[in-house]
């Protein structure tokens, strides 16, 4: 296995601004008061567990309906410069029903589509059209890790950043994710057409 420093970091990055944990501090918080208590390292472990399971069993989905890697990576692009569209501008394209009652927040709305959500989980395979796996199993459980500690933290972090502060790192990583969803873009257009 040769893992590449440079193909981790770039994909932990990629993920780390799709998933926007730190810009999802506000909602974490309101979960937080709703719910009572929010389980850290399961909401992590959960997310991290859906999100190598898609890396692994997405392609052969997508491979049993008839889809190749390439256009599912020029859809997720789409995707993701929606996503960034929504940090930059502020502005909400995506909305959720937010019925948490049903089943405890931890696991949803948190793990699962907060953090393993259609964001990640199209970015996860369109990095697999241009990374190696074992690079991108390490990103996320880079990415893991940050999470949990985000869970753990974010009431200090809100205190300490502000809310400003969020915003501005929300705009920072939207502007990120929008420069690589249109790479994502630029280098798999060119190979449904050869």
């Amino acid at each position: 296995m040769n893992f590449n420093i440079k193909e981790i970091f770039t994909a932990f990055m990629v993920l780390f601004a799709v998933i926007d944990i730190i810009g999802n501090i506000p909602i974490i918080i309101d979960l937080r008061k709703k719910s009572g208590h929010i389980q850290s390292e399961k909401a992590s472990i959960i997310a991290g567990c859906i999100m190598v399971i898609f890396l692994f069993l997405g392609q052969s989905l997508l491979s049993l309906i008839g889809i190749d890697v390439n256009s599912f990576a020029v859809a997720g692009s789409f995707i993701l410069f929606f996503i960034a569209l929504e940090m930059i501008l502020g502005i909400t394209l995506y909305k959720d029903d937010g019925d948490s009652g049903i089943i405890t927040a931890t696991i949803f709305p948190l793990a699962f589509p907060l953090i393993a959500g259609p964001g990640s989980l199209t970015t996860l395979l369109s990095l697999r059209a241009e990374f190696e796996i074992q690079n991108i199993i390490v990103a996320v459980f880079f990415n893991v890790v940050v999470i949990y500690i985000v869970l753990k933290t974010s009431s200090k972090i809100e205190r300490l950043i502000g809310p400003s502060g969020i915003q501005i790192i929300r705009k920072v990583f939207g502007v990120v994710l929008l420069a690589i969803s249109v790479k994502l873009f630029a280098q798999n257009i060119k190979a449904l057409f050869i």
